[in-house]
């Protein structure tokens, strides 16, 4: 459940493109740059949640142009503490399906040519522990949060970050779960390392939309017309629980 002494944002992915409203934006410059787009202040009950469109207001920024340094800076200029990433991934290990969500507690990082760290050689130097790649107390409070509210929720598993924007080969997902990926997508890295940089806790909230390559019976893109929506449903009903009744 949230802390009220904790600031928190929400990361949000395709799909959430409307989840902000009418609510008003700000942009926030950083020295990386500008962040995706206009960060919207949500009220709910106690808790002020900010949100970040993750490929922007039209969904026009691909995973691997996101400038992720400007996104997670800019939320660390608005003091946020702990941040909650809504992303899409695909299924790789038998016995999960698309519909349901998951909170990942590693990940593999297959991505390159992302600009993944906020020390570029001009500054101080920190080696990040990144054993633990996702905060836990986030975690567990997402767990609890939809066994609250009586959601199927996966707790762990592997989220291998691919480079994308093009989705995966059979003979990559076969790779993949050799190395022990249960989940596939695209965006988690850099932003977790970013953010235990910047000394956010972070964590994902992942909606299972598709099998992986090679995985299913139907095409990957009908997978994801199909179970999109209640993936969707099921993620706002723990987020609702998370923080409280929208404002």
């Amino acid at each position: 459940m949230a802390s009220a002494d904790r600031q928190y944002a929400i990361i949000a992915g395709s799909g959430f493109q409307s989840f902000g409203g009418d609510a008003k934006g700000t942009i926030v410059a950083t020295i990386f740059g500008e962040p995706s787009g206009p960060i919207k202040e949500l009220r709910y009950d106690d808790h002020t949640v900010f949100l970040l469109p993750r490929h922007g207001d039209d969904l026009s920024i691909p995973p691997h142009a996101i400038n992720y340094r400007a996104n997670l800076k800019a939320l660390h200029q608005l003091k946020v503490d702990s941040v909650i990433a809504i992303n899409t991934v695909g299924v790789i290990s038998q016995n999960i399906h698309p519909g349901q969500i998951a909170v990942p507690n590693q990940l593999i990082d297959y991505t390159w040519g992302r600009a993944h760290s906020i020390y570029d050689g001009t500054g101080t130097l920190d080696h990040i522990d990144f054993t633990e790649p996702f905060s836990e107390e986030l975690r567990q409070g997402l767990l609890q949060s939809a066994g609250v509210a009586n959601v199927n929720i996966c707790d762990g598993g592997v989220y291998a970050v691919s480079q994308g924007p093009r989705l995966e080969t059979a003979a990559e997902i076969d790779r993949f779960q050799k190395d022990g990926a249960d989940f596939v997508g695209m965006t988690a890295m850099p932003e977790a390392a970013l953010a235990r940089e910047l000394g956010m806790d972070y964590a994902c909230l992942s909606l299972i939309v598709n099998y992986a390559a090679g995985r299913g019976e139907n095409s990957i893109h009908a997978d994801i017309e199909a179970s999109t929506m209640t993936a969707k449903m099921q993620s706002m009903k723990v987020l609702r629980e998370f923080f409280g009744d929208v404002e």
